[in-house]
């Protein structure tokens, strides 16, 4: 089993920028992709962000050159640097990790951006 544990969220003005984390626990091995997934009110979850084993980081058109993912794994953490918000980034972010037959999820972190 792997536990993840999201931070990081809050309320940010338009412009502004946060940083997610996501702190994995529990038996973390032959994970082949890290991700971090949104889900606005009112509209799907959607990917934002991911590490693939063997891949450069993949990332949603709308946050192209505005978030970057990120690990530390000495500390077993994923991040999301998310600069230059805009209201329309308003949603729960949800860190999520991938192994064969087995999908994780965190329980998300509120991101509010103001207009």
């Amino acid at each position: 089993q792997v536990q993840l544990v999201e931070s990081g969220g809050g309320l940010v003005q338009a412009g502004g920028s946060l940083r997610l984390s996501c702190a994995a626990s529990g038996t973390i091995f032959r994970i082949y992709r890290r991700a971090w997934y949104r889900q606005a009110p009112g509209k799907q979850r959607e990917l934002v962000a991911a590490f693939t084993i063997g891949s450069l980081p993949d990332y949603a058109d709308s946050v192209k050159g505005r978030f970057t993912i990120s690990g530390d794994n000495a500390k077993n953490t994923l991040y999301l640097q998310m600069n230059s918000l805009k209201p329309e980034d308003t949603a729960i972010y949800y860190c999520n990790y991938l192994r064969s037959g087995e999908n994780y999820w965190g329980r998300g972190t509120q991101v509010t951006v103001s207009s």
